[in-house]
């Protein structure tokens, strides 16, 4: 018989995944890119100047807080012209996220 501390060394093996999912808790951990994924899962695409109105922030704070959840690979871009419009990605990490914010 295995001994339950022997397993729980065994499934902690894979960090990857663990250190992934506490930085992807860390990114959203601030108030502004909370907000930000908040208004992602209520609409489906948003820029960055709408985004700014209506969290009352400058369009800087908006683009770098974006910055941070893209490279995290929680929001998505899609390029229209000019104009860069922000989505909530599709991961599994997301639709918890978005199942607690809404």
């Amino acid at each position: 018989m295995k001994r339950p501390h022997a397993t729980i060394t065994y499934e902690l093996r894979d960090m990857h995944t663990l250190n992934e999912c506490a930085a992807r808790f860390g990114i959203v951990g601030d108030a502004t890119r909370i907000k930000i994924c908040w208004l992602l899962c209520k609409h489906p695409e948003l820029t960055v100047g709408t985004i700014a109105r209506l969290l009352h922030v400058s369009d800087s704070v908006v683009s770098h807080s974006l910055r941070r959840l893209k490279e995290n690979r929680l929001v998505e871009t899609r390029r229209e012209a000019k104009q860069v419009f922000y989505r909530f990605a599709s991961t599994k990490f997301n639709a918890l996220l978005k199942e607690f914010l809404t």
